[in-house]
């Protein structure tokens, strides 16, 4: 038996809303960023040009943002879906519409990080800078993988979802929805620079990537039901087992740094379990 639920209509009924049409906005961003380093770039290899436009703004955020280290800390742990996803997981019982077009998004977007991530090959900026010169807060990173930020394109998976989930029908509201949650969602995004991980673009462009496949996977999920098992009872002790392991895992990031956001994670993880756990035995009973 299908859950129907008016929360669940409702994001279907939104998700519907979602026209290509909003797609333009960001590959107008996408856009301008090419065509900067494609014609007024005036170094002699894209890397050098692309580190020092911006070598001066990650100066300063990353200044500015380090004075807060452990809300840095902890807001970056959004970045990684294990952390950010938990929050969302109370929709599987309310409405698994959203996690269709979640998890399409998340299947798109690790295809397009990882193919751009090997073709630009941006080294971080701890393997560009003197580490001393600016603030590193948690592990150093300094692979060729700083173009686009993963953890940007996963945070706005989360927001972009919940943007287009939500959306209020009144004009007005829809501002300040909008205005908000994307406020959220770069704040949680800059934290990147803020810890030292990401350039200030790298988090743009990753941004930027993030809503553009999630918009991409609403529209999927609208076309295929591939996905639209989540909503049928049966399939609730998947669920109840994935969830267990995840609380797992999520205890061993604990282990290793007690951050409250891991504590809040797990707490929604616990509610989600219950909340489907009980779903599960009034089916059955």
């Amino acid at each position: 038996m299908l859950i129907s639920s008016k929360l669940n209509r409702n994001v279907d009924d939104n998700f519907m809303n979602v026209k290509l049409g909003l797609l333009i906005p960001p590959f107008c961003i996408l856009f301008l960023i090419s065509l900067y380093f494609l014609f007024f770039n005036v170094s002699e290899n894209f890397i050098d040009g692309y580190v020092n436009i911006q070598k001066d703004l990650f100066f300063y955020l990353n200044g500015k943002l380090s004075d807060f280290p452990n809300l840095q800390f902890n807001l970056t742990q959004l970045g990684d879906v294990l952390i950010f996803f938990p929050f969302l997981t109370i929709f599987i019982v309310y409405a698994p519409k959203l996690w269709e077009a979640l998890l399409s998004s998340a299947v798109l977007s690790s295809l397009v990080s990882a193919t751009l991530k090997k073709l630009f090959a941006m080294p971080r900026p701890a393997a560009i800078f003197d580490n001393e010169s600016f603030i590193i807060i948690g592990k150093t990173l300094s692979g060729n993988t700083s173009l686009p930020s993963g953890h940007s394109i996963a945070t706005f998976i989360a927001i972009t979802i919940l943007l287009f989930a939500f959306m209020p029908q009144r004009n007005k509201y829809k501002v300040i929805w909008a205005s908000f949650i994307l406020m959220l969602g770069f704040i949680i995004a800059f934290s990147r620079v803020g810890v030292g991980a990401h350039y200030p673009i790298d988090v743009v462009v990753g941004s930027t990537i993030g809503y553009i496949v999630t918009v991409i996977g609403i529209q999927i999920s609208n076309k295929v039901d591939w996905f639209a098992w989540i909503a049928n009872k049966k399939y609730h002790p998947i669920f109840i087992l994935l969830l267990m392991i995840w609380g797992g895992v999520i205890v061993v990031k604990i282990l290793g740094d007690n951050l409250p956001i891991f504590y809040f994670s797990l707490f929604s993880l616990i509610i989600s379990l219950y909340l489907i756990t009980s779903a599960y035995v009034q089916k059955r009973y």
